[in-house]
């Protein structure tokens, strides 16, 4: 069309983009994790709204259009809470109470872009919602890496397999979305003393727009895991009374442990122990972390280190990996990081001492 250029710069921002289409539908389709899978399609959606006025400008719309220039592609005050909102539908399975008035902040900034078709360009209105967007990025980053840290200690006394569900890439997000902020306002502050112009932006919008990609990629990686969610702190069951030996219990569950083999199950969890053991999961959790000094996820991979170290001992010929999966371990780097916490060096460097 005439007037219309796709140089190079378009090309880039739509190669990261292109591919969310995509992964949303898929998202959006995934019936597991309904809710965090949703939020994360219109997180997505956001981050490629922020991109989306540099693609199409660099190609000259809005020098054609120039109505273009009051829609409200760009929300940025939308994504730090959508990804807390993500994060805790992700790790509770629901958003909180009223969880969409955070979004308000969001739709202000869209009623105040299509304003300035009668107002103009407000520069104290522009300097507000910028210092919004940054005490928004440290409030929801940090109930975000909050949330995280809940979830991954609520994880290492019931399951496993906790690992697979810590969600170590979320966390990279979050700490990403705030260094993406952290440039948005470095850019800003250069600036005020280098005139940048419109190209001289290029590399902000090309790390959102390539971080929007990331996300969507292991959002969709992990849209099928059965997340184990956090207990309501409200109907929370009460605790075991005190006068316990713990001790004594911890060791009768780790006999029984040893004996009965049901470290390798893979999917063993602290209420499927309880169940085998016929006791209440309050018992067992207080007899391992009070009698044995341990949380559930590492006594359960530190019996599964025991089993693969006797195997090698046996003189086993099996791969390392075969004896990790037959031990119960789900994946090999729990299987490496359980080892050398239990052992104090790598599983190869176990079966090499004892070769020699």
């Amino acid at each position: 069309m005439e007037g219309l250029v796709f140089g190079w710069r378009s090309a880039i921002l739509l190669a990261a983009l292109v591919p969310l289409l995509p992964i949303g539908i898929g998202l959006v389709t995934t019936l597991r994790n309904r809710i965090a899978n949703r939020t994360l399609t219109a997180l997505l959606l956001v981050l490629a709204g922020i991109a989306t006025p540099w693609m199409i400008g660099f190609a000259g719309f809005y020098d054609r259009w120039q109505g273009l220039s009051f829609v409200p592609f760009s929300l940025p005050l939308a994504v730090p809470p959508l990804l807390w909102l993500f994060a805790h539908a992700l790790t509770r399975g629901r958003w909180p109470p009223n969880g969409a008035w955070h979004l308000a902040p969001a739709l202000v900034q869209a009623a105040a872009k299509v304003a300035q078709v009668w107002t103009g360009y407000l520069p104290a209105l522009a300097t507000a919602l910028d210092l919004a967007l940054l005490i928004s990025a440290l409030f929801y980053g940090w109930r975000s890496l909050a949330l995280l840290r809940a979830f991954r200690a609520f994880l290492a006394q019931e399951r496993s397999d906790d690992r697979l569900y810590a969600g170590i890439w979320l966390s990279r997000a979050i700490l990403a979305v705030l260094a993406l902020i952290a440039i948005a306002f470095a850019y800003k502050l250069a600036g005020l003393f280098i005139p940048l112009g419109y190209r001289g932006n290029m590399g902000q919008y090309v790390a959102v727009a390539f971080f929007a990609l990331y996300l969507g990629i292991e959002g969709w990686r992990h849209a099928r895991l059965d997340y184990p969610t956090l207990p309501d702190e409200a109907h929370a069951p009460p605790p075991p009374p005190e006068a316990r030996d713990w001790r004594a219990l911890g060791e009768e569950v780790a006999q029984r442990m040893r004996t009965e083999g049901w470290a390798r199950d893979p999917q063993l969890s602290l209420d499927r122990l309880a169940r085998h053991m016929g006791l209440n999961r309050a018992y067992v959790s207080r007899a391992l972390n009070e009698g044995l000094g341990t949380g559930f996820s590492a006594f359960v991979n530190g019996l599964r280190s025991e089993e693969v170290a006797r195997a090698l001992e046996a003189g086993s010929e099996a791969t390392l990996l075969d004896l990790a999966l037959e031990a119960g371990f789900a994946s090999k780097a729990t299987f490496n990081r359980a080892f050398v916490q239990r052992y104090g060096m790598s599983p190869s460097a176990y079966r090499a001492r004892l070769g020699s």
